[in-house]
């Protein structure tokens, strides 16, 4: 850091294991990426290749080591491992992961209906193989799950062998622990964390008004996905109180 601040919240270093911010990555170059990295590659803990973009991204191999040469573990988005679910192909998919040497897989099943018990034997198959991201919820705007379920899949996927859930709320903010209009469903998300431990979660928080109120109500080192690039930085300010949405936040809590 450049200057000398007392009374900050405490981040703790890279690699860590609570505060990560998760970057999804939609398609950019590789100039993009390095012109990103350089900048903001302290403050990102994993990049998501989003939905099915490594199906289509031209030079794949070269973006996934330039996250590497910065230790930024890179993983598909869970769409694409849908993809190949759908058309019986997990043991291709399997194939794919050690052909890049993936350090992460998502397992989802927010486009398909996948039986829970299902989903859960293929997150035993790769937690063999790599570390697990499970992402619980919906893309279905339409498709409102009740409490008591998501702490029920969300039980069995960390017994599973899940290293990290993800609460779903897609690129947009506006399904899953969100409502429509970008609203944090708080009774669903206080619910979950009776029962499930927040350092075992990464809320997927695109909004800047989302990250805001995850951070108030959970602290600076709440972990955060489905970031985009360009507002890495920004959340790292808010983490610390050096943006106006958190400033008094911190400053009161620091002189308390």
């Amino acid at each position: 850091m450049h200057f000398t601040l007392s009374g900050l919240p405490e981040r703790p270093a890279k690699p860590r294991d609570n505060g990560l911010t998760m970057v999804m990555d939609k398609g950019m170059s590789t100039r993009e990426v390095e012109n990103f990295l350089m900048i903001a590659h302290p403050y990102v803990d994993m990049v998501k290749l989003g939905f099915g973009t490594s199906y289509v991204t031209p030079n794949l191999n070269e973006k996934i080591e330039l996250y590497r040469e910065y230790d930024i573990p890179v993983y598909f988005g869970g769409t694409l491992f849908e993809a190949f679910i759908v058309r019986g192909q997990f043991d291709d998919y399997r194939r794919v992961l050690d052909k890049y040497k993936l350090d992460l897989v998502e397992v989802s099943d927010g486009s398909i209906e996948i039986p829970h018990e299902e989903k859960c034997e293929y997150i035993r198959k790769l937690s063999t193989q790599t570390k697990v991201l499970s992402e619980v919820g919906s893309k279905d705007v339409e498709k409102i799950i009740a409490p008591y379920k998501w702490i029920r899949m969300m039980e069995a996927e960390l017994e599973a062998g899940t290293w990290k859930l993800i609460a779903e709320a897609r690129e947009s903010g506006t399904v899953g622990i969100f409502r429509k209009s970008g609203e944090v469903r708080s009774g669903l998300v206080d619910e979950i964390l009776t029962k499930i431990p927040g350092e075992k979660i990464i809320w997927e928080a695109p909004q800047k008004g989302q990250q805001v109120w995850f951070i108030k109500l959970y602290g600076a080192n709440v972990s955060l996905g489905n970031i985009a690039p360009s507002e890495v930085i920004p959340l790292e300010t808010l983490r610390l109180g050096l943006r106006g949405d958190t400033f008094h936040h911190f400053m009161e809590q620091s002189q308390q």
